[in-house]
């Protein structure tokens, strides 16, 4: 299971894309989609049918991202690095 640390090397931003809101794995992926679909009541395993280029670690990756958020870490702790 990936730590934290390896979890938020998924998200990047790119400025590109998005206007450069966090994105997961340099895909047209939103983090905060993601989020809201989850808010919205879908299940994990919903998700990963509706988008089959996902991983676990990334759903994961969004919770991660959003805890770091709240819980008012250093945000240098989230690193979000521009995708390639």
């Amino acid at each position: 299971m990936e730590t934290t640390k390896e979890l938020l090397r998924r998200i990047t931003v790119n400025p590109g894309i998005f206007q450069g809101k966090p994105i997961i794995r340099g895909m047209r992926i939103k983090v905060e989609n993601i989020l809201a679909l989850l808010e919205q009541g879908a299940t994990v395993q919903e998700i990963l049918e509706e988008y089959p280029e996902l991983e676990l670690d990334d759903i994961r990756a969004c919770f991660a991202y959003a805890r770091c958020l709240v819980a008012n870490e250093d945000l240098n702790e989230v690193r979000l690095e521009a995708a390639q």
